[in-house]
């Protein structure tokens, strides 16, 4: 019995994406917005732990808003996080690191995006074009935050007109 639990303990840490990161590779596609891509054979990837402001008017504005941020910031801010995204990383080959969990409810893989050795989520926050999403714990969170408020201090983006 105990070489049996050995051996499904063994098979589960071999097995890619069931504990801890997993590392993917692949060429960027598509650009949907400031916070979410297409990699080929991949599919869809939301950038873990950032949030950027959407293209239309939504329900998720009230928190810039909130913020001290205005809907004319929010759809600059919006085409600015897009427009970096495809200046960067459209038709460039990434690195893909997911955290725990993997998927999110949409189905698209949640990672941390790397193009050489920079990672891009937190280059977001740093230019105040995305902002730390708060409500669920990811393993950089801390690293997020610092760095938001780094732009916040720094009047950048989205926090260039804040009250």
């Amino acid at each position: 019995m105990n070489r049996l639990l050995l051996a499904l303990i063994i098979l589960l840490m071999l097995m890619p994406g069931l504990c801890g990161a997993q590392e993917l590779i692949g060429r960027v596609k598509w650009i949907d917005d400031g916070d979410s891509l297409r990699v080929e054979g991949i599919g869809k990837v939301r950038l873990l732990g950032i949030d950027a402001p959407e293209w239309k008017e939504g329900y998720r504005d009230a928190y810039y808003i909130r913020q001290g941020v205005s809907p004319q910031t929010l759809r600059a801010v919006a085409k600015k996080s897009r427009d970096l995204l495809i200046a960067e990383l459209k038709g460039r080959t990434v690195r893909l690191v997911t955290d725990s969990p993997p998927r999110d409810k949409y189905g698209r893989l949640l990672a941390y995006v790397f193009l050489d050795e920079r990672l891009i989520n937190r280059l977001l926050v740093e230019k105040g074009l995305a902002s730390v999403y708060r409500k669920y714990p990811f393993s950089r969170k801390g690293e997020f935050l610092k760095a938001e408020d780094q732009a916040r201090r720094k009047k950048l983006g989205l926090w260039a007109n804040q009250r």
